[in-house]
């Protein structure tokens, strides 16, 4: 399985393309928003997690374009602010699930994807 991740923060993208890499998983990271759109858009993953908080592209903004363009890849959102209402408008553009950071185990992580796919 592939699995892009989209996030601003270097350490986050670390922890969990190391975790993730050991779990079986083909993972390619992106710090900037607008190479990951793109990347998720042109390429082949099964999954994507996205944060919502970043400079430049919001990860609303980016879940939106990729529902705008029918884009299949199944998108777990990524934040620190969770919201019922933020959470409600990422499931409107087709986000499956929701992650709140910091996370309290990688386990969480690998059974939110696991429930996804």
């Amino acid at each position: 399985m592939k699995i892009a991740i989209i996030d601003d923060e270097q350490d986050i993208l670390n922890i969990l393309e190391r975790y993730l890499s050991k779990q079986g998983y083909q993972v390619e990271t992106f710090s900037n928003p607008q190479n990951g759109l793109s990347a998720v858009k042109n390429g082949n993953f099964d999954l994507l997690l996205l944060d919502i908080m970043m400079p430049i592209l919001d990860g609303m903004s980016l879940l939106k374009d990729l529902y705008d363009s029918n884009n299949q890849t199944k998108v777990i959102m990524m934040t620190a602010f969770d919201t019922l209402e933020r959470s409600l408008e990422a499931h409107k553009y087709g986000a499956s699930n929701y992650i709140t950071k910091p996370f309290k185990s990688l386990d969480i992580v690998k059974e939110k994807i696991q429930e996804v796919v």
